[in-house]
């Protein structure tokens, strides 16, 4: 199995940008997809942006397309998430996933890391 750790968030303003992290703990990190979730009190957990597990192939969010970028490193462990201009309704915490494709639906995740909080004030 493997473990998620996020790193990265804040308390940024509108039209900043941050740069997530999440490090994976095992061997087996290069068989997973992963993915980047969000979710804001009151609300359901949101999709963000997924990678294939070589990071050939991602798949975005209509809310952040143009705006985030999923990357990954294999030989790291590690998948970063890059958001720029952000906004308000970006507010949330964010978590890292794995899963054993690539896909959108937050129910075929099976490996969750505990998040990270962005804030957006304007």
């Amino acid at each position: 199995q493997v473990q998620l750790v996020e790193s990265g968030g804040g308390l940024v303003q509108a039209g900043d940008s941050l740069r997530l992290s999440c490090a994976a703990s095992g061997r087996t990190f290069s068989s997973f997809g992963m993915g980047w979730f969000r979710q804001a009190p009151g609300k359901e957990r949101e999709f963000v942006a997924a990678i294939s597990r070589g990071g050939g192939s991602t798949n975005y969010a209509d809310s952040v397309k143009g705006r985030f970028t999923i990357s990954r490193d294999n030989a790291k462990n590690t998948v970063y998430l890059q958001m720029n201009s952000l906004k308000l309704e970006d507010t949330a915490r964010y978590y890292c996933a794995g899963a054993g494709w690539l896909t959108k639906n937050a129910k075929d995740y099976t490996t969750w890391g505990q998040g990270t909080q962005v804030t957006v004030s304007s």
